[in-house]
Formats: structure tokens, C-alpha cells, sequence
């Protein structure tokens, strides 16, 4: 009996420590991210400084990136009102919308190499490669953010999610959209200050 209200003070302890670390972790995201686009601000002072057109694919990625966080968005809420065939469906879009986020991410860069635009060697140039650089580690971070996905997705086919303990899931939600409004922010970043 001890060792089940243990488990149970335990889970509790888990249950409210879980979202402030993860909000500490994407505070500390922001800030790395707040670095990257200060640097790139303080470089366009440089002489060789080139300024150029926004990719169209990334035009494309950040409107399926904005649906991804609709339909996430949705998945919770039906969860919570228990029609779980839908909240799974929803929850299969929005991974689908993030792999395809992340294809075309990468349209995006063979379109700035063809337009020869490099992230690195001779042909590069520092703006280029501020932008490649810091999309990329955009990318990686969307890239963890499919794998939470598919932890949430594999979680939610287990039936661990109930309508009145979602934790795992709203974790999974908060992630994903802070990746979809710090890619939105680079976005017009890059589109405004070039």
C-alpha cells in the first residue's frame, strides 16, 4: 500500500514539474534563437552583405506549418470531448503537414543553390549562409517535434489519454506550437530584414 501511494505522489511530482520544464527549455530556444537572428542583424552591416528573395517553398512551409498547429489544435479538443477516431485523424494530418513542412524546407535550400546561393565554400555569401544556418536549426528543432509527435501518436493508438489527463498530449502540443510561431517568426524576419 506504501508503495502505491509512493507511485502515486510520484506521478503528481512528475505531473507539475513537466510543464515548467518545458517551458524553461523553449525559453532557452527563444534566447538561442534571439542570438542567431541579433548576429544576423549586426552582419548586415558587412560589405559583402547580399540581400535576396525568400525561397517560394518557404512560402509553402510556413502555410503547412500554420495548418499543422490548427490541426493539432483540434485533436486536443476533440480528445477532450472523447471522439477519439477523430483526435487520432487530426493528430495523422498534423504530422503528415510537419514531414511535408520539413520537404519543403528543402526545396527551399536546392531553390537558393540553384539561384546560387551557398551555406558554405567560395560561392557563399554571409547572408546566405545566416539564412540556411538558422532555417536549419529551425528544421532540426521541427525535426524533434515530429518525433514528439509520433510519441504522442503511438501514445494516443495505446489509449493512454484520457479526456481528463491529456498531459503527455498537451505537452506534445505546446512544442508544436512553439516550432510553428518561432518558424513564423523567422519567417517574416527574413522577409522584413534583408
Amino acid at each position: 500500500m506504501e508503495k502505491e501511494a509512493l507511485q502515486q505522489e510520484l506521478k503528481v511530482a512528475r505531473k507539475k514539474s513537466a510543464k515548467p520544464m518545458l517551458w524553461i527549455s523553449m525559453i532557452s530556444m527563444v534566447m538561442f534563437f534571439a542570438g542567431l537572428t541579433s548576429a544576423y542583424v549586426i552582419s548586415m552591416k558587412r560589405d559583402d552583405w547580399v540581400s535576396f528573395d525568400l525561397p517560394n517553398a518557404f512560402y509553402i512551409s510556413t502555410a503547412l506549418i500554420v495548418a499543422s498547429s490548427f490541426t493539432i489544435f483540434f485533436s486536443q479538443r476533440l480528445l477532450k470531448k472523447g471522439n477519439r477516431p477523430l483526435s487520432i485523424g487530426l493528430l495523422l494530418i498534423t504530422l503528415a503537414l510537419g514531414i511535408a513542412f520539413i520537404w519543403y524546407q528543402y526545396i527551399g535550400f536546392n531553390e537558393l543553390r540553384a539561384a546560387g546561393l551557398y551555406f558554405t565554400g567560395d560561392q557563399s555569401t554571409v547572408s546566405t549562409s545566416f539564412l540556411i544556418g538558422i532555417t536549419l536549426m529551425h528544421v532540426l528543432h521541427l525535426i524533434a517535434g515530429v518525433i514528439v509527435l509520433l510519441v504522442v501518436i503511438y501514445n494516443h493508438f495505446k489509449n493512454k489519454y484520457k479526456p481528463n489527463d491529456l498531459l503527455g498530449f498537451e505537452l506534445g502540443s505546446i512544442f508544436w506550437h512553439f516550432v510553428d510561431v518561432l518558424w513564423i517568426y523567422l519567417f517574416f524576419f527574413f522577409y522584413f530584414i534583408r
